[in-house]
């Protein structure tokens, strides 16, 4: 995307009048690039934006984005090095300078046009100013620099090098002042300047990852002040099925990636009789709880085999099959929910046959069915001789593993730590219902409509959300729960129908007033951009620090949470900041997908006064989108029931119990 971004300036300087200025600021995109990845990323980004920029404006593009790859991963590297603007441009003339002199002498030397072009046009430049020392009665200076001209023009292959010095300098100068306060920005965003790289592996070796033994283990992430883990030790052996169990952020994560040679230990050792070939046939799987991070293929089938030698040879039906993702095989996974994202990534990592399967929390955004099929298929890969770690909250899925390890502030521990407590809500009637706030009529959509690949997502929908009024949808992974979503957030125009909500105008389309209604998606870090709570919160609503504080103290974060970063915060923490961003932007519903989903017990609790406060206290409607109805007894008031995009139930609790 970074790489596009940069072909874009590219073609639009090459267009447009003095377009030279937006040249260089290609350069930037590059960079940001360079300054967070290795120079393979630059690289590669590189190569696929010069392939599309030679078919939109032919050679120019090519030489452009080679030269603003090379001067975005000088400038990129130099940030994350610290480097001196002086540093920067003297590694550069030394990086830089000789291959690019290199180059323009061969390609003068093989093109004889080119170099006939070349040259004539430093005469006939020359020729202008030799006009203006004459006329200005400077006949010796216009002597002298017509030799000059003469003699560079004889002996191209030293001059055109030594000209080139002067803009290959001017050029890293631009390009760092440029590019300086985008790379501030990129490193206040994070909390560790470079993602670490994953341990080497010993690629000439067959991956023999089990049995795999952690010894007094202990890791700090970068910038911490306390260690994810601590003295932990623990063995993993072949048809084991272990389920890791704990607190959130008490080192569920960093453990499973350690047992998966993802990270190296700050101490202590971890054993293995052989690398652990991470992603390598044979060798070790890691599927993570956000599958959009691994699913990379456009096609389902197209996913299954990606990155594999000998694709050919997988059954990509069979391996469908298994997670119960087989009628989807031709579909294209942008149009897959997070369920059968989270499915397709389990699939891709089976077909690889690994010794060692890793998953954290792969499940949590899987309805009941299939979260029921996934945690047997785990317990089938146990049994083949497979050693599984899985990482879970649910206790019913801890309790078909062969042992579960706890973890407690980054120490395996031998039970769950006693419940902090917490404010509890007390027994009140259910709050009178309101004005209606959201109303949908015949609503329908279809994904890549008038085209071969189009899919109804959603069809005739009617529905109405009041004031005090919380809403669960359910229904199965591909029901249409997440259009519905996005549509009622004004996210997605809908095909068909009438999606409307009440403005100080009346009612209106939802898509002509995105805002209105706050949307809270799963992985609330995707919407948090902002290096600190404070100033995600005032800038996010558009707030002065007044209302922003104000909307952190309603839901439930005191002022110590205001300069915290953000990549330091909980899970939970995260949601209950999304939150006051909807309260300070004062929005007059909240959509939220899978609000639960990953939360301990503590965290849900918390985050469920949070969530009754609002509806009870300020009168805001909440829709609840949720592969099941686990959902605490005091939002659960009305249950809409999704199946192939239509509303099959729409009932309110006391009619559930009834039926149930």
């Amino acid at each position: 995307m970074l790489a596009d971004l940069s072909l874009a300036l590219n073609i639009v300087g090459h267009v447009v009048p003095f377009g030279s200025v937006l040249v260089i600021a290609a350069v930037v995109p590059l960079a940001v690039v360079a300054t967070r990845h290795r120079l393979r990323a630059v690289i590669a980004g590189a190569v696929a934006a010069s392939v599309v920029g030679f078919l939109v404006i032919g050679i120019p593009a090519l030489t452009t984005t080679a030269g603003c790859a090379a001067f975005g991963a000088l400038v990129g590297a130099a940030d994350r090095r610290g480097w001196s603007r002086r540093r920067t441009i003297a590694t550069g003339v030394a990086v830089l300078w000789p291959p690019i002199a290199a180059l323009a002498d061969l390609l003068l030397f093989v093109f004889s046009n080119l170099r006939k072009l070349t040259l004539d046009q430093i005469r006939n430049g020359w020729h202008g100013l030799f006009h203006l020392f004459a006329n200005v009665g400077l006949d010796g200076v216009a002597n002298w620099g017509d030799h000059a001209v003469d003699w560079i023009v004889r002996h191209w292959w030293v001059t055109i090098p030594i000209g080139l010095l002067g803009p290959i300098v001017l050029g890293i100068w631009l390009a760092q002042g440029l590019a300086t306060p985008a790379l501030r920005r990129v490193r206040s965003a994070f909390t560790s300047s470079v993602p670490e790289p994953p341990p080497a592996d010993d690629l000439t070796r067959s991956p023999q990852p089990l049995p795999v033994n952690l010894e007094d283990v202990t890791f700090r992430y970068p910038g911490a002040s306390d260690d994810a883990l601590r003295g932990v030790s623990l063995r993993v052996d072949p048809s084991e099925l272990v389920a890791i169990g704990g607190r959130n952020g008490s080192g569920k994560s960093t453990l499973a990636r350690i047992l998966a040679g993802r990270r190296p230990p700050a101490s202590g050792r971890v054993e293995r009789p052989g690398p652990a070939g991470l992603g390598r046939p044979g060798g070790t799987a890691l599927v993570f709880q956000r599958p959009e991070a691994q699913v990379l293929g456009v096609r389902v089938s197209d996913d299954i085999v990606w990155g594999l030698q000998d694709a050919a040879h997988v059954d990509v039906r069979a391996a469908l099959a298994r997670v119960g993702l087989k009628a989807l095989a031709d579909r294209e996974t942008s149009t897959l929910s997070g369920g059968e994202l989270q499915r397709l990534a389990i699939a891709a990592a089976l077909v690889r046959n690994p010794r060692v399967f890793v998953s954290d929390e792969s499940t949590a955004m899987v309805d009941a069915e299939g979260r029921t099929r996934l945690i047997a298929l785990l317990r089938d890969l146990a049994r083949d001789g497979v050693g599984v770690v899985h990482v879970t909250h649910l206790p019913h899925e801890s309790d078909v593993a062969d042992r579960t390890v706890i973890l407690d502030a980054g120490r395996i521990v031998k039970k769950p730590p006693a419940a902090r407590t917490h404010d509890r809500l007390p027994p009140r009637p259910r709050p009178a219902l309101g004005a209606p706030v959201i109303e949908l009529r015949g609503v329908g959509h279809v994904y890549s409509r008038g085209t071969p690949w189009a899919k109804r997502a959603l069809e005739g929908i009617d529905l109405t959300i009041r004031e005090r009024e919380s809403a669960l949808i359910v229904g199965h992974n591909g029901s249409g729960k997440s259009t519905l979503a996005w549509i009622m957030g004004g996210l997605v125009v809908p095909s068909e129908g009438d999606a409307r909500i009440q403005s100080p105008d009346g009612f209106a389309p939802i898509a002509e007033h995105v805002g209105l209604v706050g949307v809270a998606f799963q992985h609330a870090r995707l919407q948090l951009l902002r290096p600190t709570v404070l100033d995600e919160v005032k800038v996010a609503a558009g707030v002065d620090d007044r209302d922003a504080r104000a909307a952190l103290a309603a839901v439930g974060l005191d002022e110590t949470i205001e300069p915290r970063r953000i990549d330091e915060l909980s899970g939970g923490q995260m949601r209950r900041v999304v939150l006051a961003e909807v309260l300070a932007a004062r929005s007059r519903a909240v959509v939220l997908d899978e609000p639960f989903a990953g939360l301990d017990l503590e965290g849900r609790a918390d985050l469920e006064v949070v969530l009754v406060r609002m509806r009870d206290e300020l009168g805001i409607p909440l829709v609840v989108v949720s592969h099941d109805r686990d959902l605490p007894d005091a939002l659960l008031e009305r249950v809409i029931e999704l199946e192939a995009g239509r509303i099959v139930r729409d009932d309110h609790v006391d009619d559930v119990e009834a039926r149930a």
